[in-house]
């Protein structure tokens, strides 16, 4: 089969997470399993989105009293609907051509990964081929 590949620079990864647990002095500790629960009491409550928390009055007043930024215009779809299908149709050609350089960039960019792979599996076929005639 092919060759194994060397250990690369992530498989240290593991052992320097381990040295930073034994500097920082965690050793005894073990992660959470699926099974544990965390009690209310243990730990503050996150709030959530919807609920009210504790702010105070002087900076939502300071919050409405400062006027509201005014967004900058942008390009109205509606505009573009009521041009007509011929503007449709333009915006349509001109995001596919969008879409076809951004795929050709990701295309250039893995095409020398690939063709190096390819040529590496070929390489180790040919020496099995090779060795079964020996």
């Amino acid at each position: 089969m092919d060759t194994p590949k060397p250990p690369q620079k992530s498989a240290h990864l593991l052992d320097d997470l381990e040295s930073i647990r034994q500097l920082l002095g965690d050793d005894n500790l073990q992660p959470p399993l699926l099974t544990d629960t965390v009690n209310e009491d243990e730990q503050e409550q996150i709030p959530m989105l919807f609920e009210a928390t504790g702010n105070t009055p002087q900076a939502t007043e300071a919050a409405a009293a400062a006027p509201a930024p005014t967004p900058a215009p942008a390009a109205q779809p509606a505009d573009t609907a009521s041009k007509g299908p011929d503007a449709l149709l333009h915006l349509d050609s001109e995001l596919r051509a969008a879409a076809q350089l951004i795929l050709q960039d990701v295309i250039d960019d893995f095409a020398p990964h690939i063709e190096t792979e390819i040529k590496r599996r070929l390489d180790a076929r040919m020496e099995r081929l090779l060795s079964q005639y020996d």
